[in-house]
Formats: C-alpha cells, structure tokens, sequence
C-alpha cells in the first residue's frame, strides 16, 4: 500500500493549494503535522501562482493498493 501525507493550505488568493509528501512515517499525529505546516506557513518559502500560503486547512493521509492483474 503507498501512502501520502497531503497538507493542504489556503492561499493569500483564497484557493487551495496541497503539498504531498510520500511515505509518511507510520504513526504520524495530527499536532506533528500541524506543527509542520505552521512553520511553512510562517517561513512562506512557497509561491503557487503568485500567491503564498496563508493558512493551514487540514492534513490528511492518502493510501493506495495497486492489485495486478495476473
């Protein structure tokens, strides 16, 4: 099973934006996250569109199975 951590953020612009980090450690909390994605919102090293990211909306883990078809 893949997994991905997506944290997803709000724009100065008012638009979602989803930063994805692949093999999130197993165990990973919620307030790990968050503190994570303070400190990118804080440093605003990213520009999406001409726009920075403005706040946190959630984080959230994806998982995916691949089954091949034999």
């Amino acid at each position: 099973m893949i997994k991905t951590l997506e944290m997803v953020f709000r724009t100065n612009a008012g638009k979602e934006a989803i930063l994805s980090v692949p093999d999130p450690k197993d165990g990973l909390t919620l307030a790990e996250a968050q503190v994570v994605m303070q400190d990118i919102v804080a440093k605003n090293i990213f520009s999406i569109k001409g726009s920075t990211l403005a706040e946190t909306v959630e984080a959230r883990i994806r998982s995916r199975e691949t089954v091949a078809l034999v």
